[in-house]
């Protein structure tokens, strides 16, 4: 008797939580009915060639990712968050993308990034250089260099730009512009002798001498820039925070002597230096600010946000995305997904300031993680809270979120830890894992495509990682497959702006 009374308060509760207009049938044939005509129009496909591209990568925004952030947006709009939508849902076209690597099954963002921007597989942990390329092993590399998108669009002579959350010298955003055998080559005081006496070079020169003419790079990884012990301008008292060069270059120097006579370059590297731009007067801008810079804070931010990303977005789109990666790799799903929904922000964003007419727009990941969530959860749960069962076997609590692996497995007295003990919803909270680890692990199964704008129904399948920017680049008719392009179709001077949304980025 007291099994069915649970069991009836529990049907009663579940269906309290259903809207009423659900209820209804009709509903749910209007809401298809109207998807299906939704469809139907899509058969009139957009062949525009493409003067704009925005490219927005979320760091280890798998599937799991993307449908947890669709209910934690729900319900900070107050909502119960299933029936959300994410900007990037309103995309017409959706793909698949295999993320192996050449030599592992389960990638790195190294790897992954030298795909989706240079068009070619390659081996975990190398950039911008061919599978010919072992990792560690700088006599390889000459000859194995790959070009990625961002270089087809500069030497079509459109204007370009990589804004990211994380470092720039990191691994995703680097291989737009980067040749390395080693993703963590940032600086040359982080290679070891044998690649120094070989000719490599260092992550963060490259960003400065291989692509000189990036229209706007913007952030993090300014010790990079500087020579060894040099004190940071903005931190002078922390270690942590000074150069790390051994060659005694200011690369941002480098970068600004690099630049045309009349041409005006900025170096930024705080927030209240940039809104006081004046950047209709700017050809080329550099922001680095420190890794762990709280700038893309939405908490903290929004005077900030309110004044530079309407220009970033006419010019360049972006924020969020990077650090949705470091959030998983720590097993703070909290700040993962508050990161995957400020990546959904910008992407709104730029859909508002843009056309479909002549703009295509690409989300994506370059891989996922072992990050799930269940445990038959009723409508409208809290997506940081508590599954409303316990264990069969323990007898205690589990959150909805789990990770496979990482930093969240505890034994407390011989026991999984019981979880109604601490704050689960707390910022820095590590959810239970399955296995011990200092770092959760990447996961190896597709991540999504989201394409909407010219040529965007080109991302329409199940597709190796490496088509995407093959994909973009016909749309825009840069590259090396122009054939189907001709001057009346093509614009004399479109603007191409691979929006590396790390919003790009980040960390293995």
């Amino acid at each position: 008797m007291k099994a069915l009374l649970i069991l009836l308060l529990a049907q009663l509760c579940s269906a309290s939580l259903v809207p009423e207009r659900e209820k209804d049938p009709e509903y749910w044939r209007r809401q298809a009915q109207e998807t299906l005509r939704n469809a139907l129009r899509l058969q009139r496909l957009n062949q525009n060639v493409a003067k704009n591209l925005i490219l927005f990568l979320g760091d280890g925004m798998g599937v799991s990712t993307v449908t947890a952030a669709r209910i934690l947006k729900g319900q900070l709009q107050h909502g119960q968050g299933e029936e959300s939508l994410l900007e990037m849902d309103k995309f017409p076209f959706v793909a698949l993308a295999k993320t192996y690597n050449t030599n592992a099954q389960v990638p790195d963002s190294a790897g992954t990034a030298t795909a989706y921007l240079c068009g070619v597989k390659a081996n975990e942990g190398t950039l911008g250089v061919s599978a010919g390329v072992t990792r560690d092993r700088c006599n390889t590399t000459k000859g194995q260099e790959v070009t990625s998108i961002l270089r087809w669009a500069k030497d079509a002579g459109k204007a370009v730009g990589i804004v990211t959350t994380t470092r720039v010298t990191h691994a995703t955003p680097s291989a737009a512009y980067a040749h390395s055998a080693n993703r963590d080559w940032y600086s040359d005081g982080e290679m070891p002798p044998d690649a120094l006496e070989g000719g490599c070079k260092d992550i963060a020169r490259q960003l400065v001498e291989n692509i000189p003419d990036i229209e706007v790079i913007l952030g993090g990884g300014r010790k990079y820039m500087y020579p060894k012990n040099v004190s940071d301008v903005e931190y002078p008292h922390e270690e942590k925070h000074r150069g790390t060069r051994l060659d005694r270059r200011n690369l941002v120097q480098a970068w600004q002597d690099a630049k045309p006579p009349g041409k005006v370059a900025e170096y930024v590297w705080h927030r209240r230096g940039l809104l006081a731009l004046n950047l209709s007067r700017v050809d080329f801008l550099l922001v680095k600010f420190p890794f762990h810079s709280g700038m893309w804070n939405p908490a903290g931010q929004e005077e900030g946000r309110a004044g530079i990303t309407p220009w970033l977005l006419s010019n360049l789109p972006g924020s969020g995305g990077g650090r949705i990666d470091h959030g998983h790799h720590e097993g703070k799903a909290k700040q993962a997904l508050h990161e995957a929904v400020e990546l959904d922000r910008a992407i709104g964003l730029a859909t508002r300031l843009t056309s479909t007419q002549d703009t295509l727009s690409v989300v994506t990941a370059d891989h996922s993680h072992v990050f799930t969530f269940g445990g038959y959860t009723p409508r409208g749960n809290p997506i940081f809270g508590l599954a409303p069962m316990q264990s069969d076997v323990d007898r205690k609590p589990f959150t909805s979120i789990l990770y496979g692996n990482g930093p969240g497995y505890k034994i407390v007295a011989g026991e999984r830890e019981n979880v109604s003990a601490v704050d689960f919803a707390h910022a820095d909270y590590q959810a239970q894992s399955a296995v011990p680890l200092r770092q959760e692990t990447h996961g190896g199964e597709d991540v999504a495509v989201f394409a909407r704008g010219p040529m965007a129904h080109l991302l329409h399948g199940v597709h190796e990682q490496n088509y995407i920017p093959h994909a973009m680049a016909y749309a825009a008719c840069i590259g090396s497959n122009r054939g189907h392009c001709n001057a009346a179709a093509h614009p004399a001077t479109p603007l191409l702006l691979p929006f590396l949304g790390f919003l790009l980025l980040l960390l293995c």
